[in-house]
């Protein structure tokens, strides 16, 4: 039987509780580590939004919501009732001055259990929540605040957000979230590298030639329509997921797993990455958006479209970074970052090229092997390399594939990103949260990037939905004699 980490009692405040992340991701997160036992009657969730509704209202539409994004987990109805006994719905307009706090202070009667408040409005209002917080009484010693991205939309307004809520929660209280940190695939690099010590000396620019790192998505902006095209997907994706996930693979090995020692790695890794001068953002930077194209067999509208605006828009749904890494290890190793939606494939994944053999022996090498972690949709390993093709006379090789499923290969199911980073605020684990530090240093990294494009020395290339995102991404890897995974493949 697979061991429970079970929390103590807790209370957790969800601050937009009518939001698509509350009803997409956080309550069918907690649904889940509660059938999973990690938690139970003991602790409460209080749901505060502004819309009026009654506590049994509210259970009402998220029972329907659950049914919708959690239906594998939401059919046994005893253990569906049972979580939603644990919901309490506060009708409050944390904008206005003058609202009435007692609603809450109500639904937290005892300072002694474990408070964790979830911001999951906008980076805005994050400080004046705070204040209001602190000024009614609800902040106790065993406080903590949990922020969602953007965490500002520069190194100036992120900076403003850091200390207006530092201003009442200390450093080591605020949990600034980032999803990617909770999926299994990006947590594993961690294993994949340091517990192998036979990969971890291959891990450095001496046997790999490039490393790739995407975040595919077949989607348009949606219903997020109106904060992408303030936000674009340098904000949206490059400046915390991509960077993080950066940090992840070039890292250098900490001292322990405990958080400082992890985000200390991590920061070495932003503070090292080459900056981004107006001619570097020239020469290494394609940022693009979408036109109308055809995805998986049906017609799609273009961006603007998607929009549902008469006006045009500037705003990139389409990144690809070269940089590179100013570390001994990394030096002579270019990264590639790339992002974009209504691309061909949804795929979130990491590519370490090997370099070729110096001195190849055998007269029809194929290409250099490669090692591909894929995040998402699959966890999974594939690991390319050269072998005695069976088929052949003499001694010719050819490529083949190892691959490893987390699915196939290990009976359990994988918890969704939310559900352990919400647990983990919980229990008052920080690692897989992210320092104010690393808020800078993405920022400072990312911040001339968008004075450039704001100086209009770059194109906004369009692209067909469905492509693989403009030519120009081609020719950003054929100047090193490079091709991109899925050109690999064919």
């Amino acid at each position: 039987m697979a061991h429970v980490h079970r929390t103590g009692a807790f209370d957790f405040i969800i601050f937009g509780a009518t939001g698509d992340l509350t009803r997409r991701k956080l309550l069918p997160a907690f649904l889940r580590r509660f059938l999973a036992r990690e938690f139970g009657a003991e602790a409460r969730i209080i749901c505060v939004a502004r819309t009026a509704h009654s506590t049994d209202e509210f259970r009402e539409h998220v029972q329907q919501d659950l049914r919708e994004f959690a239906p594998d987990v939401a059919r046994d109805e005893d253990k569906l009732r049972e979580f939603l006994g644990l919901l309490t719905y506060v009708a409050l307009d944390a904008t206005q001055a003058d609202a009435d706090w007692q609603a809450i202070k109500a639904a937290l009667p005892d300072p002694e259990r474990t408070r964790v408040f979830y911001l999951a409005t906008g980076p805005s209002l994050y400080a004046s929540v705070c204040e209001a917080l602190s000024a009614h009484g609800l902040i106790t010693q065993h406080s903590r605040v949990v922020l969602e991205k953007p965490i500002g939309t520069s190194l100036a307004t992120a900076r403003a957000v850091n200390e207006g809520v530092g201003r009442f929660f200390p450093e080591e209280a605020i949990y600034r979230i980032d999803h990617y940190l909770g999926k299994e695939g990006v947590q594993n690099i961690l294993a994949l590298r340091f517990a192998n010590p036979a990969l971890e000396k291959l891990w450095s620019s001496e046997a790999i030639e490039h490393v790739q790192i995407t975040a595919a998505e077949t989607v348009g902006v949606g219903s997020r329509g109106p904060y992408y095209d303030e936000a674009g997907a340098l904000r949206d994706m490059v400046q915390n997921h991509l960077l993080q996930v950066l940090c992840m693979v070039a890292m250098d090995a900490p001292a322990s797993l405990r958080a400082d020692d992890l985000r200390n790695e991590k920061l070495k890794v932003l503070n090292a990455l080459r900056p981004m001068t107006p001619d570097m953002v020239r020469q290494n930077v394609i940022r693009g958006q979408y036109t109308a194209g055809r995805l998986k067999g049906e017609e799609v509208p273009g961006y603007t479209q998607d929009l549902a605006t008469k006006h045009t828009s500037s705003t990139e749904t389409f990144v690809a970074i070269r940089t590179k890494i100013r570390t001994a290890r990394w030096g002579n190793t270019p990264f590639y970052l790339r992002t974009g939606k209504r691309l061909a494939t949804k795929t979130t994944e990491i590519v370490l090229q090997f370099r070729p053999q110096a001195w190849p022996i055998f007269t029809n090498m194929p290409s250099p092997g490669r090692l591909v972690i894929r995040i998402a949709p699959h966890e999974e390993l594939s690991f390319v390399m050269a072998v005695r093709d069976p088929g052949a006379g003499g001694l010719r090789v050819r490529n083949a594939t190892l691959n490893m499923s987390y699915e196939h290969t290990f009976s359990i199911a994988y918890q969704d990103s939310y559900e352990r980073l919400l647990l983990d605020a919980v229990r008052g684990d920080p690692a897989l949260f992210i320092r104010r530090d690393e808020v800078d240093a993405s920022w400072r990294w990312v911040e001339p990037i968008l004075d450039t494009w704001q100086q209009g020395l770059t194109p906004l290339e369009p692209y067909p939905a469905g492509s693989w995102g403009p030519a120009s991404a081609r020719a950003l890897l054929a100047r090193d004699g490079a091709l991109w995974h899925e050109d690999m493949l064919t």
